[in-house]
């Protein structure tokens, strides 16, 4: 670095020393230039302009940049602000010829005495020759095997490069000492090795020698050695160090044409430079078409013209080569043979130089290897059958490298190499060259153990299993490349995660119905019993009817009894029809305004006759303010009336029942709590199912259908509200809530109400009952007998439309679910005749969802009743035709 200037800070150095150093410069560099701008060039620089070729223009400011290889530009030029070394960079310059040389680039600061930068001077080297030697060497090294060896006389130590231990056949990742590499020597090879290596020492001189060495796996191989011996200041030699090269590829070789030769398969040539003449032994008349007998040689293009026109040019060039770059002739051509057909041979030669550099001869051997070829070109065209198959597989295919730690542990593997789908299957990405630890780093432990047991055992498995970090199921077939001692695998694998989501499903729908039938089957032993006990009071009170006939209290008591199991039937049917209902979206709420207080009393009414034959204690608290829904009153009060019958049944006799309905924001929220037998914690979640009760409660006297609750929850969820149940354990009591919405504002008062009474009809009618259930079409025309009615009854639709022209009748109740003619058909073909065109049509059906009362007046039909048919509203349906008749003669 140029001394500091003694100038002022305004002056530039001395020209002298200035001058001095750029002639200094110029004469080991190829560019040298100055600038007082770090970073771009200020002034014109000759030499920069004659190596790159750019003009004074292009080079000025930054565009020096543009000379430099594109993908040099980006680099970080940057210097430390307080420079106290030479700064050194290397880049590509694109050179006048328009080829980029490898350049480095030296420059230092010029300092005034304050410190301050006056200008900066710098230079440039062309190291390509230099950086093209070491990639040769480089690939020379890796090409060759190349290794590099050490060996401390002193200590006795040793040590090499991974080449070199690979040439003696020990892993990279070991040590090796000079004991372990005699011992791999074959016993007369170290003897030589002993005595070559003394004698080195004795005379601090080179050395090399070829040696054989027996491999850990017991395969032999060849090792050249060329040693040279480091000496110390006094002269002694104190170490050795060399390269060793694998030979074992080339002594191969050398076999092979020594047993080649010796079969025949190798002719031997000579060509006289000057004269043009090529000498050939008897062996080449196998492979030209020559006559070898004759003394006399041909010129050179006597046997050009053998070779195949499409090979003649090379084989040219390699002859250009051999006598011009001095380089060994080596050929790969097809010739045509004695019998027309071309054949596949490899020529070597060397050519011979006069002592003025004259070449002289070119002497060689040819070698036939047509079957070679043959053998080469099949198994080429099977690896690439065999690899396009892989890469048109649906299944992944890739190879693995296991890796174990210090204590042998299996702990990763490398992917080293995968076919198209390989992504598809794993769900990774750019995974060739990386470990599966570093893709996914809690990679289950059972995948390393199941690959380092096919690794040492070399038997293949099939697997499946799953991958957890991954989130993924795999089917693997895996198996060892290579043999003993190898720690690759080819893995053939499968995403299986969808199949098993789908096993799993299918097992659980499995679970699911096998649980749901067994509900069922219990359900029906449940239906039949809650069916039962009603019918046996119904048949012994028919029989005490008929006994007592003559005892009017007797048959008024058993009448009631009679009432009440009919009633109870009729409520568990209805239940059981609700509930088909809901599930198939048939049922359709019947909204109105109304106060949540009115439904509560009505409820507490309808279940108090089961409350007080249990003599439970029933508390109603209410919320003081008023409470609006819109809701349909008869669903809600069948909720509460559920609720209380189940607090009823559930709780021993003298218990206490507690009904609340208070507001809670903008709902209400009513509760029914009691001091029964509670519910198990593990039965809360499932207490609102569908035949819940029915397997908790197959031996209880209270059991039931477990269909209540379960209508209690859907029709309080078809107003916009939820049921749920709580309970602190078995015998501890229960607690159901159901919260509905609120009104925003109360909902007035009807202006008048008309009060629901049976109304007796004020006049008699000719009815024709139609249904196909004997018992039910004689008792409903025996009630209108009674009522005063005329009736006449038909079992199916072919007797009502044979009946109908002959009675007349005003009003039919015609039944939908008729064999063979159903209702709906019956109605359209009555509405077609003259007995028909005018009747009331009355629907009986046990669907009663809107859709069905539209299909019903489709057919014709005037009105439409749900089985079982009430008695009332037949009366009050009678009674309103009656008025409406009577209106109609007043008009």
């Amino acid at each position: 670095m140029p001394e500091p200037s003694q100038h002022s800070h305004d002056e530039p150095s001395s020209p002298s020393t200035s001058q001095a150093a750029h002639m200094l410069l110029g004469a080991h560099c190829d560019i040298v230039w100055r600038t007082k701008t770090f970073g771009q060039f200020d002034t014109d620089q000759p030499s920069w302009r004659a190596f790159t070729g750019q003009s004074e223009e292009e080079l000025m400011g930054r565009g020096w940049i543009n000379a430099l290889h594109p993908d040099d530009r980006n680099l970080p030029y940057v210097v430390p602000s307080h420079l106290t070394t030479v700064f050194e960079a290397e880049y590509r310059l694109r050179h006048v010829s328009g080829a980029y040389r490898n350049m480095i680039v030296r420059m230092l600061p010029v300092l005034a005495p304050d410190g301050s930068i006056l200008e900066w001077l710098g230079s440039h080297s062309d190291v390509t020759q230099q950086r093209q030697t070491e990639q040769r060497l480089r690939l020379a090294m890796q090409g060759g095997r190349m290794g590099t060896w050490e060996i401390d006389l002193g200590s006795g130590s040793m040590s090499g490069s991974d080449a070199f231990k690979a040439n003696i056949g020990f892993p990279p990742a070991g040590n090796i000492n000079y004991a372990q590499l005699t011992n791999a020597m074959f016993d007369g090879d170290l003897q030589r090795w002993q005595a070559v290596v003394h004698a080195a020492i004795a005379s601090a001189s080179d050395f090399e020698i070829e040696i054989r060495v027996r491999w850990p796996d017991g395969s032999l191989h060849w090792a050249h050695m060329r040693g040279t011996c480091a000496s110390d200041g006094a002269g002694n030699v104190v170490g050795l160090s060399g390269i060793s090269l694998d030979l074992t590829t080339s002594k191969h070789n050398e076999e092979t044409l020594r047993l080649t030769l010796a079969a025949g398969e190798v002719a031997t040539w000579n060509w006289d430079i000057a004269a043009d003449r090529v000498t050939v032994d008897s062996n080449m008349a196998r492979l030209f078409p020559v006559d070898t007998s004759e003394a006399a040689p041909a010129p050179l293009a006597r046997y050009m013209e053998i070779i195949h026109p499409d090979d003649r040019a090379l084989v040219h060039e390699h002859i250009r080569q051999a006598l011009d770059e001095r380089l060994p002739f080596e050929a790969s051509y097809r010739v045509c043979a004695s019998d027309g057909q071309y054949r596949s041979v490899i020529a070597r030669g060397r050519v011979e130089y006069g002592a003025d550099g004259t070449p002289l001869h070119l002497p060689g051997v040819i070698l036939d290897v047509t079957r070679q070829k043959q053998v080469e070109d099949a198994l080429r065209s099977s690896e690439e059958r065999y690899s396009s198959l892989i890469d048109l597989m649906d299944q992944a295919f890739c190879v693995i490298e296991m890796l174990y730690d210090e204590q042998g542990n299996p702990v990763d593997f490398r992917y080293l190499e995968g076919n198209p789908a390989f992504v598809k299957q794993s769900g990774l990405e750019n995974a060739i060259g990386k470990t599966i630890r570093s893709l996914v780093p809690n990679h289950d432990q059972h995948w390393f153990d199941l690959y380092d047991q096919v690794v040492k055992s070399g038997d293949p498995v099939r697997y499946e299993n799953e991958a957890v970090a991954m989130e993924r199921w795999f089917e693997v077939f895996a198996a060892r490349l290579g043999g003993p001692g190898s720690r690759k695998l080819q893995v053939l694998f499968s995403d299986i995660s969808e199949r098993k989501r789908s096993e799993q499903q299918l097992r659980q729908l499995a679970d699911n119905l096998s649980e749901m039938d067994r509900r069922k089957t219990e359900f029906l032993a449940t239906l039949a019993h809650e069916l039962r006990n009603p019918l046996a009071p119904i048949r012994n009170g028919l029989q005490i009817m008929r006994l007592a006939a003559d005892k009017p209290a007797t048959v008024a008591r058993v009448r009631d009894v009679m009432e009440r199991q009919v009633n109870q039937m009729v409520h568990l049917v209805n239940d059981l029809l609700d509930v088909a209902r809901i599930t198939r979206g048939q049922i359709e709420l019947k909204l109105e305004r109304t106060d949540l207080k009115a439904i509560i009393a009505g409820a507490v009414e309808t279940s108090m006759p089961l409350i007080e034959a249990s003599r439970h204690q029933l508390q109603v608290l209410l919320d003081d303010h008023p409470l609006p829904l819109n809701a349909d009153p008869t669903r809600l009060a069948q909720v509460l009336g559920n609720l209380l019958n189940n607090a009823a049944k559930y709780t021993p006799a003298g218990g206490l029942i507690t009904l609340r309905a208070v507001r809670d924001g903008n709902d209400v929220l009513i509760s029914v709590q009691d001091s029964g037998v509670g519910i198990p914690a593990d039965s809360i979640a499932t207490v609102f199912d569908m035949f819940t009760q029915v397997g908790q409660n197959m031996g209880r006297a209270q059991g039931g259908l477990g269909i209540g609750l379960s209508l209690v929850r859907r029709l309080a969820e078809l107003h916009g509200g939820s049921a749920t149940a709580a309970s602190p354990g078995a015998g501890l009591g229960s607690t159901f809530s159901v919260r509905l919405p609120l009104l925003v504002t109360v909902p007035a008062a009807p202006a008048g109400a008309v009060p629901v009474a049976s109304a007796v009809a004020a006049r008699h009618f000719r009815v024709l009952v139609v249904d196909d259930n004997v018992d039910a079409a004689d008792t409903l025309a025996a009630v209108l007998d009674m009522m005063g009615h005329a009736t006449q009854v038909a079992h199916d639709g072919a007797q009502a439309l044979a009946v109908a022209p002959h009675f007349l009748p005003d009003v039919i109740f015609l039944d939908i679910g008729l064999p063979g003619m159903n209702g709906y058909d019956v109605a359209r073909t009555l509405r077609q005749t003259d007995a028909g065109s005018k009747v009331v049509l009355v629907a009986l059906t046990g669907w009663g969802a809107e859709n069905d009362r539209s299909q019903s007046s489709a057919a014709g039909f005037d009105h439409h009743l749900t089985k079982p048919a009430n008695l009332l509203a037949i009366g009050d349906l009678l009674a309103s035709l009656s008025h409406s008749n009577t209106s109609h003669e007043h008009d």
